[in-house]
């Protein structure tokens, strides 16, 4: 007699592939779990073929006591490819060096974690980035001294460090949480983190665009801070710090640094780049917002070469005025402020000549002895 397809074999064969079993309406012996007995003869009895009807039944009951399958890594790794080969087979050409770094570094990294440098980066941008001007403000040299946009004021090393140590609670607390969080609508935007890089024009277009985005939108939002309710309720945080200093830049209210993200994050969602383009630009520009907050005005910075860049000359005057100020809103550069015609201070004999006339009005009998 020939063997039966219930036996071992067969039973074993059909195993291989549940939904294959599920999809057949075929009586199986693991799509009938209520027949228990059968399954104690079946390597024994050639049963005979089960009515439709039981058989519908039986696979029914079955699909609802089936465990479903595991589902996928919500954090795959970045890359398809398997090897450095095999990169360049998709390509259709070699790796450049960057490209083979890129690859040893991220093949078996999700984007999940690749985003998450954020993080890191932003927590040594702003404990390892303001250390020189620290250091140079703690050293009181005339040298360095004669620089300082307001040199009456000098914090001592406490109030620098309680400074930092604020900073770090809404790291801790604010940024690094929104970091974590906010990876969806990266991925909704469509910044990537796969072959190939993008080239040094690309990155160098895309940054400019962000800067210009995030420097518009940011005026305004910034404008708003300086209303009565947004200055009194959120931004006065900000401005503790008269005389702004490195540590100072991130250093606002937990709410101001919600609001800020939006701009921060229009331009990329805008004209969405590559992780390497996201990463250089979070850095730059935070590295940005502490070169503005420097209290310091260095003859031989770099940033004086970039037209329409305000520095820390042009923004230390708007956190002297505080909550009088109703110019300087710019972060970055200065074209709103003279489109909208809040540009009121243009150099450095203007800001002190309008200090000045401030103090004269505020504190007369100590105008003099200030300046």
């Amino acid at each position: 007699r020939e063997p039966s397809t219930w036996n071992g074999a067969g039973f074993k064969t059909r195993q291989k592939s549940h939904s294959s079993l599920l999809r057949d309406q075929s009586p199986t012996p693991s799509a009938i779990p209520i027949f228990g007995f059968f399954f104690t003869f079946q390597y024994l009895i050639p049963f005979p073929q089960l009515p439709p009807r039981i058989t519908q039944f039986a696979a029914r009951s079955r699909r609802r006591t089936l465990q479903p399958p595991l589902p996928p890594s919500p954090f795959p790794p970045m890359l398809p490819y398997k090897s450095i080969e095999e990169a360049a087979a998709h390509l259709g050409r070699n790796l450049t060096y960057a490209e083979t770094l890129w690859f040893n570094y991220s093949a078996d990294k999700s984007d999940y974690v690749l985003f998450c440098h954020n993080i890191l980066f932003l927590f040594l941008i702003f404990s390892v980035v303001p250390l020189p001007i620290v250091f140079i403000q703690l050293l009181r040299s005339p040298s360095f001294g004669k620089y300082k946009i307001q040199p009456k004021v000098q914090l001592s090393t406490a109030e620098i460090f309680k400074c930092y140590k604020d900073v770090m609670l809404t790291f801790f607390f604010i940024v690094g949480p929104l970091q974590l969080v906010s990876y969806p609508s990266v991925k909704i935007v469509g910044i990537h983190t796969g072959l190939p890089l993008p080239s040094g024009w690309e990155i160098a277009a895309q940054l400019f665009v962000y800067f210009v985005v995030e420097d518009y939108t940011n005026y305004w939002v910034h404008r708003f801070l300086h209303g009565k309710w947004g200055y009194e309720n959120i931004h006065k945080v900000h401005h503790e710090y008269t005389a702004p200093i490195a540590f100072a830049a991130p250093y606002a209210h937990w709410a101001e640094i919600l609001i800020l993200g939006i701009p921060s994050f229009l331009g990329p969602a805008m004209v969405p780049g590559h992780m390497i383009t996201f990463w250089l630009w979070i850095a730059l520009r935070q590295m940005e917002a502490i070169d503005t907050h420097s209290g310091y005005d260095f003859p031989w910075s770099l940033t004086k070469y970039i037209p329409f860049y305000g520095g820390a000359d042009y923004h230390d005057y708007h956190h002297y005025v505080g909550g009088q100020s109703q110019s300087n809103f710019a972060s970055v550069f200065t074209y709103c402020d003279y489109i909208y015609g809040t540009d009121k201070v243009s150099s450095k004999t203007d800001q002190n000549t309008l200090r000045i006339n401030y103090i004269s009005i505020h504190s007369p009998s100590i105008s003099k002895s200030f300046f």
